[in-house]
């Protein structure tokens, strides 16, 4: 059975709680503060629950709160105040001091063992809670360790720094055929299919994190082989049938290989992401072979860009005030944004035919 402790100067009242109290708890009393105190210091591990007055001799319930507080007990013992005054400010200021609950005076045998009972499970949720938390935290924090080490190692490694630099020739031969492509469209049609290119080549730490979490060996050949993503290359266009367009022309290269296509845009992640993602395999040219390697290649709108862009920050980002309702409006905005491209696109399009 658990233990709880009742620190009431008044017999009276102590001998009508431990009646109340005893078939299911075992029931402590102490007649003054210190002497709450001392018990305390005795059985603190094994206390489920205070219930302290808060007018006792020697030491008042004002008093060993402060203490309790002071020696860490409040974070790990509810604390339920005995009182039989009913004014608001006493008691904001005990619930300022961390006390739980109050029972009031004169004792309902009901409502006792109810606060009793509610607190003491409220408390052994929380610090479950409290122990996964921090145990979730140290996990994270070993994996971080080793995606360091591992990151370093990485870093260190010639066969990893040769591997970034053909997975960097290939993006620059993906930038080139598209920047081909955009000339070529200045000179045909008076106008570029796309507002600007944006490159990026996975960290050694985002690498190792990625290996570890998916469960792959940590390896060169492991990288080339499991990772899609090393190499990237995101592309702003003005609208969506410029992306299509776009990807079609890529694609259509003869030494280009589509290795896999998702179409957010026609398919939209439940949260509203839109984007058109290619997995390309692209052939880069070394001082002694001709080699395929992986590019992951984004079209996205403008407006599909600046989207993405926020939904980014709010994903890694911890503590977000009403982050559920920023979830909410950003769906929503994701549906305008839909709307909006295509609008935009419709206005291009009368003014196209216009000049025919």
């Amino acid at each position: 059975m658990q233990k709880i402790l009742v620190a009431e100067d008044s017999e009276l009242n102590r001998e009508l709680l431990c009646e109340i109290l005893k078939e299911e708890y075992v029931v402590e009393t102490a007649g003054d503060g210190r002497q709450a105190l001392e018990t305390l210091a005795l059985h603190t591990g094994e206390t489920a629950a205070v219930l302290l007055d808060l007018h006792m001799p020697k030491l008042d319930g004002f008093a060993v709160l402060k203490e309790m507080r002071k020696k860490g007990w409040l974070g790990r013992i509810p604390v339920l105040v005995i009182s039989s005054e009913p004014a608001v400010a006493v008691e904001n200021q005990c619930f300022d001091l961390g006390v739980s609950d109050f029972i009031h005076k004169p004792f309902e045998s009901s409502i006792v063992k109810n606060r009793v009972r509610n607190a003491i499970e409220l408390f052994t949720c929380k610090n479950q809670l409290e122990q996964k938390v921090e145990e979730q935290a140290q996990k994270l924090e070993r994996q971080y360790e080793i995606i360091q080490r591992q990151a370093k190692k990485l870093r260190e490694a010639k066969p990893f720094n040769r591997l970034m630099t053909e997975y960097t020739s290939a993006i620059m031969e993906v930038e080139t055929k598209l920047k081909v492509l955009n000339a070529e469209f200045s000179q045909e049609y008076n106008r570029n299919p796309f507002e600007s290119i944006k490159t990026r080549l996975k960290s050694p730490e985002s690498i190792s994190e990625k290996l570890e979490r998916k469960g792959f060996p940590f390896t060169v050949e492991s990288i080339q082989e499991n990772l899609t993503d090393v190499a990237g290359v995101r592309v702003i266009c003005s609208f969506p049938d410029d992306i299509y367009r776009l990807a079609d022309l890529l694609t259509g290269q003869d030494d280009i290989v589509l290795i896999r296509k998702k179409d957010y845009i026609q398919n939209p992640k439940p949260n509203g992401y839109r984007s058109l993602h290619l997995i390309l395999s692209v052939p880069i040219f070394l001082s002694n072979e001709k080699k395929y390697m992986n590019v992951e290649v984004q079209f996205r709108t403008i407006a599909m860009d600046f989207w993405a862009s926020l939904e980014h920050k709010l994903k890694y980002k911890r503590n977000v005030n009403e982050a559920d309702e920023i979830v909410s409006q950003l769906k929503m905005c994701a549906d305008s944004i839909e709307r909006l491209d295509y609008q935009m696109q419709e206005i291009r399009n009368r003014i196209d035919r216009s000049r025919c």
